[in-house]
């Protein structure tokens, strides 16, 4: 296990609105305000024709390909997640979602574009006095979390 210990920050209230992709306005705004660490919360609804990754296609196979689903339909949704710089100093969200309709519920990661229905509720807590970054693994084929302390 690694691990980081960190301090709370400032705390940001979002609306994201109908068609915004979820991933890349919350990115967005984090660079601009410059939030390099936090947790994420959402609530809302996303839009059909989203894009949600929801599992790897082979869980043996390295580096993973990622099984991706496409929303025949509008889903009511809540996430959570966190935001964590790469190794270049972009702020990377990497958040889940639970989507549900009717008597179906769909969960998976939204970093391959997920569109807002509507309206969505975000609230992001900085997270403050921490190196802990994001490092690209080969092995994986994406971004990992790489807490700066380690125990042993």
């Amino acid at each position: 296990m690694k691990y980081s210990d960190a301090k709370n920050g400032r705390v940001f209230i979002l609306r994201l609105e109908n068609d915004e992709i979820i991933h890349e306005v919350i990115e967005q705004f984090a660079e601009e305000h410059v939030i390099n660490s936090a947790t994420v919360m959402a609530l809302g609804a996303v839009n059909q024709g989203s894009k949600v990754v929801v599992g790897p296609v082979d869980h043996e196979e390295r580096p993973v390909t990622p099984r991706v689903m496409i929303l025949e339909h509008v889903y009511e949704a809540a996430g959570t997640g966190t935001i964590f710089k790469d190794q270049s100093g972009k702020p990377i969200l990497h958040m889940h979602m639970a989507m549900g309709r009717h008597d179906s519920t769909i969960v998976g990661c939204i970093r391959h574009g997920v569109k807002v229905w509507n309206l969505l509720e975000v609230v992001i807590y900085e997270l403050t006095s921490t190196d802990t970054f994001r490092k690209f693994d080969n092995n994986f084929g994406f971004n990992v979390l790489e807490p700066t302390t380690q125990i042993i």
